[in-house]
C-alpha cells in the first residue's frame, strides 16, 4: 500500500471535480491525518526505536558489566 499526497486550491472547482471523480473511481481511499496524529506515530516510533537500541546495548555490555560486579 503506498500513501499519495495532494495539494489543491479548495476553491478551483475543477480540481474539486477532478478529486472527486478520482475518487469516485474505487481505487483510492481518502485518510486523513493531522499534524497531532503524525506527530503520534513519529514519537510512538521514537520510543519503539530507543526501546529496543536500549535492550540490545544492555544485553551486549552485559558481560563488561557483569565483570565488575
Amino acid at each position: 500500500m503506498c500513501t499519495v499526497t495532494l495539494s489543491y486550491n479548495q476553491n478551483n472547482a475543477l480540481a474539486r471535480r477532478k478529486l472527486a471523480a478520482l475518487l469516485a473511481t474505487g481505487l483510492f481511499t481518502q485518510r486523513s491525518t493531522s499534524p497531532a496524529e503524525q506527530t503520534n506515530k513519529e514519537s510512538e516510533t521514537y520510543l519503539e526505536e530507543r526501546e529496543a537500541f536500549m535492550s540490545h546495548s544492555k544485553k551486549s555490555m552485559s558481560h563488561v558489566i557483569a565483570r565488575y560486579l
